[in-house]
């Protein structure tokens, strides 16, 4: 019965997009996404589907989706996930992560609206010591 599969919520996980430090003159401007793992304990199986989707200039726009496997995340770790560029912050970009802890599967969506992504919304981001845009 449905009733008796346990709920157990995705918590002390997080997705940040910080700004590179050092952009090459010229070159299109590129963020990176990061996920951190808040646990003390490793997460296995971590897998990460991203992708953006929305309207520019009044046309539906869709991303590639991208996915990632990472076996393991050491507790209190965090992994840089993947290059974003700046053109994709007028979409809205989703984050799903899914990963195995104690036995079960937890998952969860991250989803950076349209326009969150920029330095207005800047936090300290844990282990990097740098600004950017983070959810919990």
């Amino acid at each position: 019965m449905k009733k008796d599969i346990p709920n157990h919520k995705l918590v002390d996980a997080a997705m940040a997009i910080v700004p590179r430090t050092n952009p090459i003159e010229g070159e299109e401007e590129l963020w990176d996404v990061h996920f951190l793992n808040l646990k003390e304990e490793s997460i296995q199986n971590v897998l990460i589907s991203s992708y953006g989707f929305g309207t520019i200039d009044e046309k539906e726009v869709k991303t590639t989706k991208l996915r990632h496997f990472f076996e393991e995340v050491g507790g209190m770790q965090w992994i840089k996930i993947e290059p974003i560029s700046t053109r994709v912050f007028d979409l809205t970009n989703e984050f799903w992560v899914s990963y195995q802890y104690n036995g079960y599967m937890y998952d969860k969506k991250y989803i950076f609206v349209r326009g969150s992504i920029s330095d207005m919304n800047f936090t300290t981001i844990p282990f990097l010591n740098k600004s950017g845009v983070m959810i919990r």
